[in-house]
């Protein structure tokens, strides 16, 4: 079996209307949301797809580069590639490789999970992931809706001021109960120009917070403060969460082995691939944390995490982030139909776990129709205006990458 093709696709929903939110010293405007499918296709006729990080850097990268790297290999052979490059494209190429893991799980009739080192279970819990700058009162009223879709916990995003981010998780844990888990991901912006919150006020606000036991505080400090880290974890009576935003390895082993948070967080599809989540959760289990995997788009990349995550006991990787989405009129942040639709059959989410699906490769196929169906549309997705000192950053793709006018042309 030879490699003969490989391909990599953006696609975008257009929003029908710009969504604006409003947050504590500016808005966010919400314009659309892309996506990126990766195809490895063969001389046997089988095909592999991956989800892809959704920038047109990554487009370009694997429509050059890797695809010249892997044109002619044999997919079978994946765990025995070296591919050499900027580290950038390195973490691309991470992303394809889940592709030919996918092909050979196909060929082999076996599921991914197995060629990862074998299953260790056959689900993983999942949080579902929304939450976006409104009042406390909707907050409160999406949590709800959200433990009653079935999953297992419900992450929202602060930022409308200390005072009301604070109402906020008391009206959620009343709305949810006891039992339900609640993540609160200040996702680094909690920095918020002259607004932003000061240590102290990050410092007292999680330890008021700590009466309505939140699951874990996620990004209250600029990502590459480890130390800051380590002397708010000291402070706490609230678990901290961060690592989606750490540029390398060497980044996520002083994040572990200084402990400086309880949760270490990682995107498959962004830094590394399955090779970086094995190498880091054990560092995680060596130094008896926890891990929950950052995953920030379509269903696809949910269920390719799922594969690597289910390798490992609960104790070591314990959630899988589920965005959750206003599709069919579902409790989310807004619509993102193409989540739903790049695969075939929806994923199986049982007593708020998701099922990994024990057939060849992924488990589930692709609809391509997807392709044609959202047409890329060149340009940011989200936009961020601060009140003062007045700025705007437009960023792209699903980790917060900064949009430079031009690209589109590459």
């Amino acid at each position: 079996m030879k490699i003969t093709h490989v391909e990599s696709f953006l696609m975008s929903y257009q929003m029908p209307e710009p969504r604006k939110l409003p947050f504590w010293g500016g808005e966010r405007t919400i314009l659309k949301r892309d996506a990126m499918l990766i195809r490895v296709s063969t001389d046997t006729g089988l095909t592999g797809y991956a989800p892809g990080p959704a920038h047109q850097r990554a487009r370009k990268e694997i429509n050059t580069e890797i695809r010249l790297f892997l044109t002619g290999k044999d997919p079978r052979q994946w765990n025995s590639f070296t591919f050499q490059s900027d580290p950038e494209t390195v973490k691309t190429y991470h992303a394809v490789e889940i592709a030919l893991i996918d092909l050979a799980g196909r060929y082999e009739g076996c599921a991914v999970s197995e060629l990862l080192g074998g299953r260790s279970r056959d689900r993983i819990k999942l949080y579902g992931s929304a939450g976006m700058y409104m009042p406390p009162e909707k907050y409160a009223e999406e949590a709800a809706a959200v433990t009653a879709m079935g999953f297992a916990a419900y992450k929202m995003r602060p930022g409308i001021g200390p005072e009301d981010d604070l109402k906020t998780v008391e009206l959620m844990r009343q709305a949810v109960g006891p039992q339900m888990g609640l993540m609160v991901d200040a996702h680094t912006w909690w920095r918020m120009g002259d607004r932003s919150y000061s240590f102290e006020q990050i410092e007292r606000l999680a330890n008021d917070m700590a009466p309505y036991n939140p699951v874990w505080l996620e990004e209250p400090l600029p990502p590459e403060k480890h130390e800051a880290y380590r002397k708010l974890r000291s402070q706490l009576n609230v678990k901290l969460a961060a690592g989606e935003h750490e540029p390398d390895i060497s980044g996520f082993q002083d994040l572990i082995d200084s402990e400086a948070v309880d949760y270490i967080q990682m995107d498959v599809l962004c830094q590394g691939g399955f090779a970086m989540a094995q190498r880091i959760f054990e560092g995680v289990q060596r130094h008896r944390l926890k891990f929950a995997f950052h995953s920030w788009g379509t269903a696809l990349e949910v269920l390719a995490a799922a594969h690597v995550g289910i390798c490992w006991p609960e104790d070591v990787v314990e959630w899988l982030e589920y965005p959750c989405y206003s599709n069919q009129g579902h409790a989310g942040m807004y619509p993102f139909p193409l989540s739903d639709e790049i695969l075939t059959e929806p994923l199986e989410i049982e007593q708020g776990c998701l099922v990994v699906p024990e057939g060849p490769g992924l488990g589930i196929d692709i609809d391509e129709r997807v392709i044609e169906k959202y047409p890329f549309v060149p340009g940011p997705w989200s936009v961020f205006r601060l009140e003062s000192p007045p700025e705007t950053i437009a960023v792209t793709g699903d980790h917060s990458v900064k949009w430079v006018k031009g690209e589109q042309n590459d």
